[in-house]
């Protein structure tokens, strides 16, 4: 594959970028475009780099999951969102979601609602049941686990 000068440059760039983490087809595209690069050329550095294993969407979109969940503590809907708005097709998104451990997604999001009810000051139980509500959703966690595990916590 021969490229010009421009877009061997921006190929090595791109290329380094995916050797220091993890990237995506979606994230390398806006990079290469905002270099200067066109729609085509754009492509054929994409393919020539998926090609040679320096973006790889399955394994961008484990690394992903794991590291949101992990660190982040995010629950499955919001990782889901971000990795749609990422363009990444719906069967890795949900393969590697499914990858979560339910018995650690549930301890994980007891430990967030525990540390959140010490925090607040709210004596009408109703009140307090409704913002721990509110603060798991906003992590991403589905409705249903959010209220039994939030029902488990307030015992």
């Amino acid at each position: 594959m021969s490229f010009n000068p421009i877009q061997d440059k921006s190929y090595f760039r791109a290329a380094n970028l995916c050797s220091k983490s993890e990237q995506n087809s979606f994230k390398i595209k806006k990079k290469l475009l905002r270099w200067g690069l066109s729609k085509e050329e754009t492509i054929s550095v994409i393919e020539r780099l998926k090609k040679e294993k320096f973006i790889d969407e399955n394994r961008y979109t484990e690394c992903f999951v794991r590291d949101k969940f992990k660190f982040n503590k995010w629950g499955k809907i919001k990782i889901a969102y971000q990795l749609r708005h990422e363009q990444i097709p719906e069967s890795l998104i949900e393969s590697s979601i499914f990858n979560i451990k339910e018995n650690d997604y549930r301890n994980t999001l007891l430990k967030l609602i525990m540390a959140k009810n010490k925090s607040l000051k709210e004596p009408d139980l109703y009140k307090r049941r409704a913002k721990l509500f509110r603060f798991a959703q906003s992590r991403g966690f589905e409705p249903e686990i959010v209220y039994s595990v939030t029902e488990e916590a307030l015992k």
